[in-house]
């Protein structure tokens, strides 16, 4: 029987690889940096093999889907902002087995969701942002998880969720950390780079309706949040949806968690958007 021993809403902020780098931002995102190093210290105390990722930088517009490749290994170069994350190296142990029973299990709990273990598939920034600040030396094996699902349904997403939590209890024979790979609000400014304007936020109203949902969420009033999470998703142009975070709440019990969220990293605005990392007691 396997454990779920770790579960956590996590920014992936292209800045923070700009922040590394000498110029203008150097040292701009230390603290969602330093969150990173936290919860992945975090998975190390708590015997972690295996970090699951819903990445809402994977699109898949037709069913769920995960890439439990043997590894991956690559230099990253991001197509939507090429000048914030370039050349980026990667390397990391995927764990196909994990992979399939998660694909298995949420199929046969009626969400036909398919395992990529034979594939080309790179990893998406979602994934590989994160990765680079709690994993840096390969010490855990990652699967990802298509999280910006363009033509499903939040309720979908929340039963592929508990089919991951009871994949890892009850088929799983290892211990494995979860993260939902999104920020809060995300709309971005219009026109020009976002760069001009990265510790902003795009509408007041936006960081206003995610305060509100931390309150929420730092109180544990998980029923009161599920009642606006679809329109707050639409309102506030969740990232991919919100699906991502959908998994998350399904896969901890959705309505029926009623534990407060620890702050890992403050709330923050980013290039429009808004941005967390926040871990969910299990």
């Amino acid at each position: 029987m396997g454990t779920l021993a770790l579960a956590a809403k996590i920014t992936h902020v292209p800045s923070m690889y700009l922040s590394e780098l000498p110029g203008p931002h150097h040292g701009c995102r230390e603290a969602a940096i330093q969150g990173h190093v936290e919860i992945g210290r975090r998975c190390r105390e708590f015997g972690v093999d295996t970090i699951v990722v819903f990445d809402v930088h994977w699109l898949v517009n037709a069913g769920y889907h995960v890439n439990c490749a043997p590894a991956f290994k690559g230099v990253y170069t991001s197509n939507e902002l090429p000048h914030f994350i370039r050349n980026m190296p990667y390397e990391y142990p995927g764990n196909p087995g994990l992979g399939r029973l998660i694909s298995e299990t949420a199929t046969e709990d009626g969400v036909p969701t398919r395992a990529h273990d034979a594939t080309t598939l790179d990893l998406e920034y979602g994934t590989l942002v994160p990765m680079r600040y709690m994993n840096g030396d390969g010490h855990f094996k990652v699967v990802s998880v298509a999280g910006w699902c363009n033509w499903h349904r939040l309720e979908t997403s929340r039963r592929f969720g508990a089919a991951v939590r009871r994949a890892i209890e009850q088929k799983y024979d290892g211990r494995v950390a979860v993260f939902a790979s999104g920020s809060l609000s995300h709309r971005f400014n219009d026109d020009g780079s976002p760069e001009a304007s990265i510790h902003e936020i795009s509408d007041e109203f936006f960081r206003q309706v995610d305060l509100r949902v931390l309150e929420l969420w730092k109180q544990g009033d998980w029923k009161t949040f599920i009642r606006m999470f679809p329109e707050y998703a639409v309102r506030c142009v969740g990232e991919g949806h919100m699906h991502d975070t959908a998994m998350l709440l399904g896969m901890l019990g959705w309505d029926a968690y009623d534990k407060p969220v620890e702050i890992i990293t403050p709330y923050f605005a980013s290039s429009g958007t808004g941005q967390i990392n926040a871990v969910f007691p299990l």
